[in-house]
């Protein structure tokens, strides 16, 4: 295995440096946590399902227009993304109310949204990734005006695409989080869809017995963890033929 430097190790995932510049490693773990890292697992192949669950939703994405990170999958565990600037905010879009919007307005799980809601979050564990307004995204400086209107615009886009899409398997789209960064192309700047989609940051329900098939399983001790993932691949038509084996990673370059 090639020896690489490591650039960051997030909770899911290795950032590793990549064989050309402007180009990262990036390496799915099977770690999971849940609650800002105050929980913390291992959900048994969850690393090989989630690149390819993510490879073919980037690869959709794309082929609809949506600008993203991602170049190619380069084996089970790994993909070959390009170099961003990440926005340091995450934004939420909520088609039914679960979790903590569940929590924050008393309101009971599985409720209808009369239309999808964006909300952002601060991207910081210590602070526990606190909710935040437009307002203090552009006064902060964390993004420009104009670049939050094409997050925004991009994020419902996907919303819709993403609905259809698993609506087409089965499967409710709850809620889901994602992640913007800035990639430079010359002298000019864009802003492209980046990080990962897959069950760690979707919720996914059952559309006819609203089981959920997502990282909830883990979060609140329901089990079945592995087979909520495979089964999102399996719908999908994406699980590996050998099922999701184990690969270590990348030896790291000191």
């Amino acid at each position: 295995m090639a020896r690489r430097r490591q650039i960051y190790e997030g909770k899911a995932k290795v950032l590793f440096e990549g064989p050309e510049p402007g180009t990262v490693v990036q390496y799915f773990k099977d770690d999971a946590t849940a609650f800002n890292n105050q929980k913390k697992g291992t959900i048994t192949g969850k690393g090989v399902i989630n690149n390819r669950i993510s490879e073919y939703l980037m690869t959709r994405l794309g082929d609809i227009g949506i600008p993203t990170h991602f170049v190619r999958r380069l084996n089970m565990r790994e993909q070959l993304v390009r170099e961003v600037e990440i926005v340091p905010v995450e934004v939420v879009i909520r088609n039914i109310v679960a979790g903590s919007m569940a929590k924050r307005f008393g309101m009971e799980e599985g409720t209808e949204l009369p239309r999808s809601i964006v909300e952002f979050c601060y991207k910081s564990d210590e602070l526990n990734d606190p909710l935040i307004t437009e307002e203090h995204i552009t006064a902060f400086g964390w993004a420009a005006p104009q670049e939050l209107d094409e997050i925004v615009a991009m994020s419902l886009r996907i919303n819709d695409f993403l609905c259809g899409l698993f609506l087409g398997i089965g499967l409710k789209l709850v809620d889901f989080k994602l992640e913007f960064g800035r990639l430079w192309e010359n002298e000019q700047v864009r802003i492209v869809l980046a990080d990962e989609i897959s069950p760690d940051s979707c919720r996914l329900w059952d559309v006819k017995t609203n089981e959920k098939l997502d990282k909830d399983r883990f979060r609140r001790d329901l089990g079945g963890v592995e087979e909520a993932y495979q089964e999102v691949a399996r719908r999908l038509g994406i699980l590996p033929e050998s099922g999701p084996r184990d690969m270590p990673g990348p030896e790291t370059m000191q």
